[in-house]
């Protein structure tokens, strides 16, 4: 297996916080691969195209869409092949199918994807 795995998405009300999980599993990825990668979250927002909302390089770089800057935080931890997303003060605007991927991003590495709704 090669797909990345996200968890921790729900419905969440405006202003309120959740935190996105991201797993590297199965014999593709080892730890010390999976460190050599430039990482990143991807939001598809309901109608619109995929989007990358923020990266972490490998050395721990991170970067963040305009949209999320100040808000989202993310981070990985390498020895658990795993990229996470701290989202604080969540939007409406936020709402969207969440996934993660390398940066730039390769087809066979997508997942299913995390929903976070933002709804009061």
């Amino acid at each position: 297996q090669v797909q990345f795995a996200e968890s921790g998405g729900g419905l969440a009300q405006p202003g309120s916080s959740l935190r996105l999980s991201c797993v590297a599993s199965g014999s593709y990825w080892s730890e010390s691969f999976f460190s050599t990668f430039s990482m990143g979250w991807y939001l598809q927002a309901p109608g619109k195209q995929r989007e990358l909302v923020a990266t972490i390089t490998s050395i721990g770089t991170m970067t963040y869409a305009d949209s999320v800057k100040g808000r989202f935080t993310i981070s990985r931890d390498n020895a658990k092949k795993t990229v996470y997303m701290h989202m604080n003060s969540l939007r409406p605007e936020d709402t969207g199918n969440y996934y993660c991927n390398t940066v730039p991003s390769q087809g066979p590495f997508w997942g299913q994807g995390t929903q976070v709704t933002v709804s009061s």
